[in-house]
């Protein structure tokens, strides 16, 4: 990811960013349960500065958050450390600096792969006790995006944005009945091979079936759906390989990442397509067939969760303010100012239902992609992903392309995930 921008318009892009996350931390350890620091004192009638460590925005929305929340407070006062809007470069620049143990930070803007790794090393603090206090439920905000700041069975982050995967459909080409089925996520891949198989060939389509199969961090994602989350892992992949070796997918399918996806779907190809909502703002910019030809859906088991999240800086001397800070963009208030005026996808459950917020994205108008938004899962949190990830793409590339068997495999991905 180079920049942070409305994940409906370049989301997919995030997703290709993720695969150079996760080098190895200081420590693998988890850090021990901290309580909240006292507050640093300030000089008098003065507010305390929190530091906001986050990438740039090509849009107004953190600028505006933040504004909201200085008009909202007499006794902080937050700060924008604007970050380098390469996400490996960013990386490297926080784990430098928590690493020495820095208080330049109060609050981090993490991608969502990071975040175990963060937690493990033990920069960043559980946020338990604090949500706690402050009424707040895991359930109430995103929970692919939770998930993901979840190590150790403490709770580590709140959503900053999220992105997802999500099934596109030809509407126009898709009974009704089955229209319908999908937008409400009950059905499974053997129904969309069944679909796939029905429907390919119909108004100029060649491939009932387009994903991300590419031997990248596409595959985990995919892999990740499949699966249910590494929950049916041999299940998960044999169906994975039988969509692979039907006639319903291009016969170069294991080469296809985002690009190629999106290419065959806007330009009329492919009838279903598992892609991130920036596809559907390339439908309307670049497409051959227009928006009012596609709808949008859930995947079967919910879609791979990306974009970034927020997380307290363990070296933090202000911890109540950079609590404060986190709650404010996180919930209701926040992530409505970075929906509506940056095309945000919000992380709070109950902005999905603002009026303001749906009037400005037609996606979250959709139920399909409104479903698609309560259904979202972590990819593997771990103190080293980028290991973790780079042992799930071999061994299941292997097995997609006949160079391993399924038992072979499942061996392995129970092994990458132990990682």
């Amino acid at each position: 990811m180079k920049k942070r921008i409305p994940a409906f318009i370049l989301a997919g892009f995030m997703a290709l960013s993720l695969a150079a996350c996760g080098t190895t931390p200081a420590s693998t350890a988890p850090p021990p349960a901290s309580q909240p620091a006292a507050l640093s004192a300030a000089p008098s009638g003065e507010k305390v500065v929190i530091k906001f460590a986050a990438q740039g925005d090509s849009t107004p929305a953190t600028q505006a958050v933040l504004d909201a929340f200085n008009a909202s407070q007499d006794q902080y006062t937050a700060e924008w450390m604007d970050m380098t809007n390469d996400s490996g470069a960013m990386r490297e620049q926080l784990i430098t600096s928590l690493k020495a143990g820095s208080a330049d930070y109060d609050v981090v803007s993490l991608d969502v792969v990071w975040a175990g790794e963060f937690a493990a090393a033990g920069y960043i603090d559980p946020i338990d006790t604090y949500m706690k206090d402050a009424g707040l439920s895991v359930s109430q905000f995103n929970a692919g995006s939770m998930a993901s700041g979840k190590y150790s069975a403490k709770q580590y982050v709140l959503p900053f944005f999220p992105d997802l995967g999500i099934l596109y459909f030809r509407k126009d080409i898709v009974s009704a009945e089955d229209a319908a089925k999908l937008e409400s996520g009950d059905y499974t891949y053997a129904d969309l091979q069944a679909m796939a198989e029905q429907y390919k060939g119909q108004e100029g389509t060649t491939d009932g079936f387009v994903y991300q199969s590419s031997q990248y961090e596409g595959l985990v994602c995919n892999a990740n759906e499949f699966t249910g989350n590494w929950q049916d892992i041999k299940g998960g992949l044999e169906e994975m390989k039988a969509m692979t070796d039907s006639a319903n997918t291009p016969a170069d399918i294991l080469n296809y990442t985002e690009g190629e996806t999106a290419n065959s779907f806007i330009k009329g190809q492919s009838v279903f397509s598992r892609n991130w909502p920036y596809q559907w703002g390339s439908v309307k910019a670049e497409g051959t067939i227009t928006q009012e030809q596609v709808g949008i859906a859930p995947l079967p088991n919910g879609g791979s969760v990306g974009g970034w999240l927020l997380a307290m800086n363990k070296n933090s001397a202000n911890k109540e303010g950079a609590w404060e800070l986190m709650k404010f963009i996180a919930t209701e208030e926040g992530q409505k100012i970075m929906s509506t005026q940056g095309g945000y996808l919000p992380g709070f459950n109950a902005t999905l239902e603002d009026a303001d917020v749906v009037a400005g994205n037609e996606m979250l108008g959709m139920p399909g992609f409104q479903n698609a938004m309560t259904t979202t899962i972590a990819r593997p949190v771990s103190a080293e992903y980028s290991k973790v990830s780079d042992a799930l793409q071999q061994a299941i590339y292997k097995y997609l392309s006949g160079s391993a068997d399924i038992d072979t495999t499942v061996t392995a991905v129970e092994d990458a995930l132990k990682g």
